[in-house]
């Protein structure tokens, strides 16, 4: 990956995202999730406010996670419940956060060490919000989109993740610079490049958890196909795999390994051994055809190999659909190093008990 000089955004990344920034100008989705900035700002700066912050309801905070409400970010209410599990301990790391007469990477560093759920998704909307002109957003979407055009930033081996966002808080104010645009429409535009289209826009919060049933086959139970990954992330450690692997981890993302964004694209889940020096790839057969899947997932395990594994470290493969094809079990009969899974989905009417008299 080539190493970005701050300041010295390389022209054809600038270009593309000129590109970018036009054909999202004219698109619908403009209106939707860039224009209601200022109202977005109105309500909920004064929440985030140093004087406000030790105070804020577990409500308002909540609120500010759904995308009906900031129009900018889907996913946020996820981590919600468990943020706010200490209310009290969440207001003093929210103090903390935006606390301007400290560094901002001591902030970050002290707030995501206090409150499980407060990665770097979260923390950086936080900052944007209370300092729109100053701090741009770090999450999965931005960073797979600086990857993919080569202006990611080197991090030295251990940086914490206040200083690695400093960093890549530099890149952002100098692409926002370059397009002439503000970090609010920076970051939607880095989503617009990643996303194309919202898999879902609003009624976030209505969104059901899927759980583990232990009563099921296996433990296991899908609620609808379409949530496999989500329900491999949500109930990691009661799966089998749960069991040997978990879910990849950083400094100020304690799930980096959900979609794990690469330069060659994002791996559906990505996980290292918890007493074994071995990482496994995840590739979620859905649309894809056989050879995509297995060519895909190689691809991610070269770059497993080549950018996070270290001397001495394996890297394996897991293909996990829900039927394979010849194709397939051939094609992984040459392998060693990729194994496959297949998974039910189940759906059951009950009766519900009787009604007790008296």
């Amino acid at each position: 990956m080539n190493q970005v000089l701050f300041g010295n955004i390389p022209a054809e990344a600038v270009g593309s995202l000129r590109e970018a920034l036009s054909r999202f100008m004219r698109s619908d989705l403009y209106n939707k999730i860039v224009e209601p900035k200022e109202a977005v700002l109105a309500r909920f700066q004064p929440a985030f406010a140093p004087e406000r912050v030790g105070d804020i309801a577990e409500d308002e905070f909540l609120s500010f996670l759904l995308f009906k409400h900031n129009h900018h970010w889907t996913g946020l209410h996820r981590t919600g419940p468990r943020m706010c599990s200490d209310m009290g301990r969440l207001r003093e790391a929210l103090g903390l956060l935006v606390d301007e007469t400290r560094p901002v990477a001591d902030r970050l560093d002290d707030a995501v060490r206090m409150v499980s759920g407060m990665g770097k998704n979260v923390a950086s909307a936080i900052l944007l919000i209370t300092q729109p002109d100053r701090y741009g957003v770090w999450n999965n979407r931005s960073e797979a989109v600086m990857k993919q055009l080569r202006i990611w930033p080197e991090f030295e081996r251990g940086e914490s993740f206040g200083r690695r966002y400093v960093k890549v808080n530099q890149i952002l104010l100098h692409l926002r610079d370059s397009l002439q645009i503000d970090l609010w429409t920076l970051d939607a535009l880095l989503w617009y490049m990643e996303q194309g289209e919202p898999e879902r826009e609003e009624n976030d919060e209505d969104e059901v958890p899927l759980c583990v049933d232990a009563a099921a086959d296996n433990g296991q139970r899908f609620g609808l196909e379409r949530h496999l990954q989500e329900f491999l992330r949500d109930n990691w450690r009661q799966t089998e795999l749960g069991q040997e692997w978990a879910i990849y981890g950083e400094q100020g993302d304690e799930e980096a390994g959900y979609e794990y964004p690469c330069s060659i694209g994002r791996i559906d889940l990505l996980a290292k051994h918890k007493s074994e020096p071995r990482w496994l790839v995840l590739e979620l057969k859905r649309n894809q055809t056989s050879d995509e899947t297995v060519g895909q997932l190689l691809r991610y395990i070269g770059w497993v190999k080549s950018h996070l594994a270290e001397d001495g470290e394996t890297v394996q493969g897991l293909i996990i659909c829900r039927e394979a094809d010849d194709k397939i079990r051939y094609a992984l009969s040459t392998l060693d190093n990729i194994d496959l899974r297949l998974y039910r989905v189940e759906f059951h009417l009950e009766k519900p008990a009787p009604l007790r008299n008296g």
